[in-house]
């Protein structure tokens, strides 16, 4: 009997040449789960969505305790789980690292940390800070170049040499959609590339003949299930039958949940 082969690790999963890792990101331990059971190995969070959840907002470092308490509900699923964890919610490296390190802790193998366009410096020492940490912790290093500055080619390169240099293990470039712009990225980065998926940018098949290494769906899932709801209550309010699409019957769901074990009577002592 030939033996199955063993899963990759969540690095590996960043090096299979012509087979970019798709990652679509989950907001809670149903979407996580749903999400497994079609048979993605590696799982990531979306902090837009944990950031929504609870009526913050994304992106200015409002979320660090709703993001390790999500990280904690899904780290020990049967996935690879990495973690959005905006610029790591503080400017302080040794704080990042402390994130890290409870990240780590209650099962995250990767950690996403944006730029949001402040010093490269400055990032690129949260990085450091996070691999001397945490050394077996993915660290994917994103810059905002293209998602919220000019997309200055330069600017965009110097970043990710210094990210490099202080030791992510991969490159994170959203907003970039141009076929050229991504393979001139690609031919420049010695760390895979990881790119945020566009509707209106490449397919999945044309990103990996480009050379990306990982594809992120960032938030793009979570607002699709909010735009399906809105649909779907528009269309019951004007007397229609829902639009068709996927929608998981009640058992369905009472399916992802985690196995609890509950005893009611065992230890009665009454």
């Amino acid at each position: 009997m030939t033996a199955e082969p063993a899963p990759l690790s969540f690095a590996g999963l960043h090096h299979r040449p012509g087979e970019p890792l798709l990652l679509p990101n989950a907001w809670d331990h149903a979407s996580a789960a749903a999400l497994a059971a079609r048979g993605f190995p590696a799982i990531a969070t979306t902090s837009l969505a944990v950031a929504a959840a609870v009526g913050l907002p994304d992106g200015e470092a409002a979320t660090r305790e709703h993001t390790v308490r999500l990280a904690l509900t899904l780290g020990s699923g049967p996935y690879l789980l990495s973690v959005d964890a905006e610029d790591g919610f503080s400017d302080d490296p040794d704080d990042v690292a402390e994130l890290a390190r409870e990240l780590w802790a209650v099962g995250a193998v990767g950690i996403n940390l944006e730029d949001g366009l402040g010093p490269a410096g400055r990032h690129a020492a949260k990085i450091a800070a996070v691999k001397a940490a945490v050394p077996g912790l993915f660290v994917n290093a994103r810059t905002d170049t293209h998602w919220a500055g000019d997309g200055d080619e330069k600017d965009t390169l110097r970043r990710l040499d210094a990210y490099q240099e202080a030791g992510a293990d991969g490159v994170f470039v959203p907003g970039v959609t141009d076929p050229e712009r991504i393979a001139a990225l690609v031919r420049h980065t010695d760390a895979p590339l990881n790119v945020l998926y566009s509707p209106a940018g490449p397919a999945l098949d044309r990103l990996a003949d480009l050379g990306v290494r990982r594809v992120s769906l960032g938030s793009l899932l979570y607002r699709r299930a909010l735009g399906a709801a809105l649909d779907a209550v528009a269309d019951i309010a004007a007397g229609r039958v829902p639009g068709r699409g996927t929608t998981p019957s009640y058992a369905d769901v009472r399916a992802l949940e985690r196995s609890v074990s509950v005893s009611t009577s065992a230890n009665s002592t009454g």
